[in-house]
């Protein structure tokens, strides 16, 4: 992959592919972050498309995904498996209830708590799900040799490492605590 300078205003490209957003003079210091951005949006907008068709959104199936899985979870076990938070999770269970995908049972352990299990509507889903996954594979490593498959993995895996390291490295944990006390500055408009 080649690199284009910010002067050229594209990110970095392979022969013959053009960047889909332009990379800001600001962003050329992280021409990787960048491409994970561009990527990330397009890989969001596809699967956003996919999973339109069989009545679901983005973030919805990997839920569903974990429950055709391991079964019923306490809500809190969600949010633990898919690194959520409590509010997010309760709007999408909610709105999975509400499509008919998921239904709360009381917990026999636990009288306080609920469990989220999936419905007999949700297992005739799973197939289609599989199937829209397996498309959106398709689109993203197109025209990658099973090599080229494995290295695109093994690099994203260490991406994602590396970030891992950075969350738990008490630094960047003490930075992000600040930067979310701190509440909203002068850069986003309110004061």
């Amino acid at each position: 992959m080649t690199q284009s300078t910010p002067e050229a205003g594209w990110g970095s490209t392979g022969p013959g592919q053009e960047a889909t957003v332009p990379v800001p003079g600001a962003a050329g210091s992280g021409p990787i972050s960048h491409a994970i951005f561009r990527l990330a949006r397009l890989h969001r907008m596809f699967a956003g498309q996919l999973l339109r068709r069989i009545g679901l959104h983005p973030g919805q199936e990997l839920v569903m995904m974990h429950l055709w899985e391991l079964g019923a979870q306490r809500q809190t076990d969600l949010v633990r498996l898919m690194d959520s938070d409590a509010a997010t999770m309760t709007r999408t269970v909610r709105r999975l209830e509400q499509a008919g995908f998921v239904r709360r049972r009381p917990s026999p352990a636990d009288k306080r708590a609920s469990l989220i299990e999936p419905t007999a509507a949700s297992h005739a889903l799973r197939r289609e799900v599989e199937q829209s996954w397996g498309r959106l594979e398709d689109l993203v490593a197109a025209d990658l040799s099973a090599d080229e498959r494995t290295a695109a993995l093994h690099t994203l895996e260490r991406l994602e490492h590396n970030l891992v390291q950075a969350a738990a490295d008490p630094p960047c944990a003490d930075m992000e605590r600040d930067r979310l006390d701190s509440g909203p500055g002068p850069a986003d408009g309110r004061t």
